[in-house]
């Protein structure tokens, strides 16, 4: 929804201010899982927490992962990237020159992008829509999970009816009520027709055709990687590197977590396999927090990297723009923020043999912020070289 949301609103404004929808596409997707992997009141955190409550690990599921955030280096990372990038003012890669053909007009739109435009129209006559669907869709997880039935066990807990919900009924009950709503609010206002109301629902279900095709071809191929075992591969790929290499441990299972998600597409698929490898490796302590923030980081790269992943499908869709050309063109600046969180992971692991539990809290304040200083100084490296080869 974010995906979609986002590039649906700003695609009008980056186009006049001649921005490709290759980086539209990587901006939404970029400000999208990593966003929802830190956020503690999402689907997200409910579906780690979930998976964490479980097992015996000492500690409740939100608890877990609320400390982990600190950790999650990927995610916080590619956000401070998305800032550092737009206040640099620089790209490079595939993203450079398809920044440069916007320059010259040529945006990398998939055409047909038609603009309506009303004079009766106005602000509020946007935002009341998005601020219905964002309060649908809530209402929506929260009466699926049992908020409201006396008989599930959680009634009256927001969490715990975040925890036991089905996103895939809760969702799409909310954006039908909001689209609904929006139908007769931009009616009454005058905005539109009955008759172009309609007309736009159709288009809107036939944009989504190319993206729905995409996801069908990459859940089947999700399900096959399942069939063969990928699950039990790890595990013994895990349970190996964890025999003499203990302080690394939180670089291996970033880059696991990387590589699964990439060929998976999904991150919930990953992170669903892993915790419960991590938790049996580290039952408590703080390296079970640092490992579980090292798989939800590693979880969200490898889908930020995936071409068959549900997220670069919508942001693709979103931007309105090749999908092949997002994926190409997002690739370099995802794998740079990679590269510089497993090297802090690196750095995490070996503090934590020496330092010990003690300074945990310390350590993860200072070591988050060498990673942002580290990845401003590469990003000004970069910014430096591309201008000399220009």
């Amino acid at each position: 929804f974010n995906c979609l949301t986002v590039g649906s609103v700003m695609r009008p404004l980056t186009d006049n201010q001649k921005v490709s929808r290759a980086k539209l596409a990587y901006i939404i997707d970029a400000t999208a899982a990593p966003v929802c992997m830190i956020a503690p009141v999402s689907s997200w955190a409910a579906a780690v927490s979930g998976v964490a409550e479980k097992l015996d690990s000492g500690i409740s599921g939100i608890q877990l992962f609320i400390q982990a955030i600190p950790f999650n280096f990927y995610s916080l990372l590619t956000f401070v990237f998305v800032i550092g990038m737009i206040v640099m003012g620089f790209d490079y890669g595939p993203m450079a020159k398809s920044e440069l053909e916007a320059l010259k007009g040529n945006l990398g739109s998939l055409g047909n992008d038609e603009e309506v435009e009303s004079t009766k129209a106005t602000l509020w006559d946007m935002l009341i829509p998005i601020i219905a669907l964002i309060i649908m869709c809530i209402i929506g997880l929260m009466y699926v999970g049992g908020f409201w039935d006396p008989e599930s066990g959680v009634a009256g807990d927001f969490v715990g009816a975040f925890g036991n919900t089905d996103a895939f009924v809760g969702l799409p009950w909310g954006s039908l009520v909001a689209l609904v709503f929006t139908i007769i609010y931009l009616i009454c206002r005058g905005v539109t027709s009955f008759k172009d109301a309609m007309s736009c629902a159709v288009k809107g279900f036939n944009a989504m055709v190319p993206a729905i095709l995409i996801l069908t071809f990459a859940v089947s191929l999700k399900n096959m990687t399942g069939l063969l075992g990928a699950a039990t591969y790890v595990e013994g790929v895990m349970k190996a590197a964890s025999a003499g290499l203990f302080s690394m441990l939180p670089a291996i299972i970033f880059i696991v977590a990387c590589l699964l998600a990439f060929a998976t597409g999904t991150s919930w698929g990953t992170f669903s396999i892993l915790i419960p490898i991590v938790c049996h490796a580290f039952p408590q302590g703080e390296m079970l927090v640092i490992s579980i923030a090292a798989c939800l980081s590693g979880a969200v790269c490898g889908d930020h990297c995936s071409p068959i992943s549900d997220t670069s499908i919508m942001a693709s869709a979103g931007a309105h723009c090749s999908h092949v050309n997002h994926v190409s063109t997002q690739l370099p600046y995802a794998i740079t923020a990679a590269a510089i969180s497993a090297g802090c992971y690196v750095v995490t692991g070996l503090s934590q043999m020496f330092l010990g539990a003690s300074a945990s809290l310390l350590t993860s304040l200072v070591l988050l912020a060498v990673a942002i200083v580290l990845e401003l100084v590469v990003l000004n490296v970069i910014r430096l070289r591309t201008a000399k080869a220009d």
